[in-house]
């Protein structure tokens, strides 16, 4: 670097930083520009002014008063009529989401009513479990149930229904672990026993399930009942329980589910909105009878003694009573009593689900003490006020006389000179601004003033070079977006080029498939493979991730399955062969789950494996049951030695079997929920009667109308076929 250029550089800065300092700013003319023309309505405004603030003061003070006592008067009725609303809204709110709640825990009764009454139903072709009693400890406790007999009871009389009842377990385990509301879930029996899951002990011997007051609910009723608090007998305080019997198809032998959820964890999940400081909420049933308020506890009663809640309807207070009935009978409001210690809100909303009702409880002291505070603050600031401005007043009178001369002065001198100076260069910027809008990027505006308006030009004269500069740029970056979204519409033509073009004619049925990537390519697919004659081999499969790199994992996972199927006929042997290829030529830690199923169009007969998928599901011709294909198996990829376990289902006609990836049941709307597995099992038992094709479409229908309009989030991807 030349040393002399460089120092000549620093010192043609510093002296142009030196000429700059002594400028005078363009915010400084600005500024005296509007202080001259404000001051000459001073002279004018001024005197009067001065006439005129005496009155003033005597006004505001008078005014301050009424307005202080107005303002409270307001606020408090402001303050109640909003609390009201609120409180409103709130049990509104609050009803909505613990009726979501409880009808969770009805549906969850229900699937586990459903698994016991099948299980009842096929009795004879039912393997057991091993049946834990409370003195036989197992590894892990989330493994298994335990069974306690009644004492009248012998263990040999009821081995077969303890043998079946075992299997409950198989659905006992999903229910509890996919809702945390829940502290046991259990079957008590006609015969005296009762099955309890999670495994526990403690119960004692003199417990009788039958005589507790959930099971003669679900005795003598048809439906769902909800019982009472009661002590729990494990040890968990007080609960309530959602029952349903279960009658056999065989003979007179019923089984009553059972679903506990403690009080506490009613009060602290479930109806837990906080109500300002001193409020609170409550839960009542159709009797009046308290079901969960804060404080409400077992206290020292044991399991066997009865536990005595607070009934609303047999208060002595008449204006509770009246808003008891109220909830009792359904209706949602607010109402104002008094009770406790103080005059209270109680807004109330139904739980349509259980038929309780939810109530909110403020007191109204809490809700109008901003506006006792706030007067107790006018007051003080009144009094204030009014000392302020008789010395504010005093002091005025004298500045302004002196002040009002200083700056007449002033603006006289500096108004004519100031002028001129600041719109010229103004005028400039303009003219130069307009040209270079118009596309003259290569005028420059000259403007020599040394403050900013110097520093705005050069400002503009950089913007056109760099606009000028940015249009090259700009072109070359859109003709090379063009090219790469060529070469992305080209993969996704490949990629689609993959997939079936249409589905095969297969005796015996019917068939429809569809997919749809949720960007340009993704990372499902599926496949039709002759294997002989009178066998097809039918495949959908869900690669890990989305892209390009799920493009292609998609495109060498269905490559070597295909080549495996074609070569070996045995579903399980096929598939474990392709995953050892596939993590031989895998080196991006991808997997893919897979379903591979196995049709004998002569037989009737499907086999497949299932490789962590999505099971898919069977709709039956003469039944409302549907049967999830489930079979044991990790994704591929992952590992190279796998075991997957091989099943055969035989199809009946008029049987229906969807294959889906998880793209249909966990596509989200616009408030985040997800489709779920059981939308779609309701539209396909109500849409059983239709061809694959047309059930297809009525899926992608619904799916869009589900999600109102929110981007795709993951590929949607499925297989159906129909029996004929």
């Amino acid at each position: 670097m030349d040393f002399h250029s460089s120092n000549s550089k620093l010192t043609g800065s510093k002296d142009m930083a030196a000429g700059k300092s002594k400028h005078f700013t363009i915010r400084s003319k600005i500024l005296v520009s509007f202080l001259i023309l404000s001051l000459i309505a001073l002279p004018i405004f001024g005197f009067i002014a001065l006439w005129n603030i005496n009155e003033m003061g005597d006004y505001s003070s008078d005014r301050n008063k009424d307005l202080g006592e107005q303002a409270v008067d307001d606020s408090t009725t402001a303050l109640e009529q909003q609390a009201e609303k609120h409180l409103m809204d709130m049990a509104a709110a609050q009803a909505e989401v613990s009726n979501t709640l409880f009808e969770k825990v009805e549906a969850e009764a229900n699937i586990m009513s459903d698994f016991a009454y099948n299980l009842m139903y096929n009795s004879s072709m039912t393997s057991y479990r091993y049946s834990y009693s409370q003195n036989e400890t197992p590894d892990d406790i989330y493994s298994t149930s335990v069974y306690v007999l009644a004492s009248d009871v012998d263990n040999d009389s009821i081995q077969s229904e303890l043998n079946l009842s075992s299997n409950m377990d198989e659905i006992f385990i999903p229910v509890y672990s996919s809702d945390p509301h829940l502290t046991w879930v259990y079957i008590g029996t006609k015969s005296g026993m009762i099955r309890i899951y999670p495994w526990c002990t403690g119960i004692p011997e003199t417990y009788d399930p039958r005589e507790r007051e959930w099971y003669k609910n679900a005795e003598s009723s048809e439906g769902i009942s909800w019982s009472e608090p009661y002590i729990d007998v494990a040890g968990t305080g007080l609960m309530v329980t959602c029952s349903q019997r279960v009658n056999s198809p065989q003979d007179d032998m019923f089984w009553v589910i059972g679903l506990d959820v403690t009080i506490e964890t009613i009060n602290s999940d479930i109806i837990n909105t906080k109500v300002g400081e001193l409020g609170y909420a409550l839960l009542i049933d159709q009797s009046g009878s308290v079901i969960a308020r804060p404080g409400l506890a077992a206290g020292d009663n044991r399991w066997d003694e009865s536990f005595e809640t607070e009934n609303l309807l047999e208060s002595n207070n008449t204006e509770l009573k009246a808003i008891a009935e109220k909830m009792t009978l359904g209706g949602s409001g607010v109402a104002r009593c008094s009770f406790e210690d103080g005059e209270k809100y109680i807004a109330y909303a139904p739980i349509n689900s259980t038929g309780w009702s939810v109530g909110f409880v403020m007191p109204v002291s809490e809700i109008i003490a901003p506006a006792t505070e706030t007067k107790g603050q006018i007051d003080r600031a009144t009094k204030d006020t009014e000392e302020s401005i008789e010395d504010k007043i005093l002091n005025l009178q004298n500045m302004f006389i002196i002040i009002f001369i200083v700056i007449i002065i002033a603006v006289i001198a500096l108004a004519y000179v100031l002028s001129g100076k600041i719109t010229k260069p103004i005028k400039t910027l303009t003219k130069g601004a307009n040209t270079i809008g118009q596309g003259h990027l290569e005028h420059r505006v000259d403007v020599k003033t040394g403050d900013e308006l110097e520093d705005l030009a050069d400002s503009f004269n950089k913007m056109a070079l760099d606009l000028n500069r940015h249009m090259d740029q700009l072109q070359h970056t859109t003709a090379e977006k063009e090219r790469l979204m060529k070469e992305m519409d080209i993969a996704q033509k490949i990629q689609q080029s993959i997939l079936p073009e249409h589905v095969p004619d297969i005796e015996g049925i019917e068939l429809a498939a569809f997919n749809q990537s949720a960007k340009e390519i993704g990372g499902d697919f599926y496949d039709f493979i002759h294997i002989s004659e009178d066998k097809w081999g039918l495949a959908i499969a869900d690669v890990s991730g989305k892209g390009m790199p799920a493009a292609l994992f998609m495109a060498l996972s269905r490559t070597l399955v295909r080549a495996n199927t074609v070569q070996d006929p045995t579903a399980a042997r096929a598939i474990t062969s392709a995953n050892k290829l596939i993590c031989e030529d895998s080196k991006a830690s991808m997997f893919v789950t897979l379903f591979y199923a196995i049709f004998d169009s002569k037989k009737r007969i499907l086999t497949y494996v299932n490789a962590g998928h999505n099971p898919p599901l069977v709709l039956r011709k003469d039944t409302s049951e549907i049967v999830l294909l489930k079979a044991k198996g990790i994704a591929l990829g992952v590992v190279e030695s796998i075991e997957l376990e091989e099943v055969e289902v035989e199809l009946s006609s008029g049987d229906i079997v969807v294959l889906f990836t998880d793209g249909v049941t966990e596509a989200l709307n616009d408030k985040g929920a997800q489709y779920g597995e059981k939308r779609l099992k309701d539209l396909l038992a109500s849409n059983r009667k239709l061809t694959p094709q047309k059930i297809v479409d009525k899926i992608k229908a619904d799916v869009k109308e589900f999600t109102r309009g929110e981007p795709q989030a993951d590929d949607i991807t499925m297989i159906i076929l129909k029996v004929k």
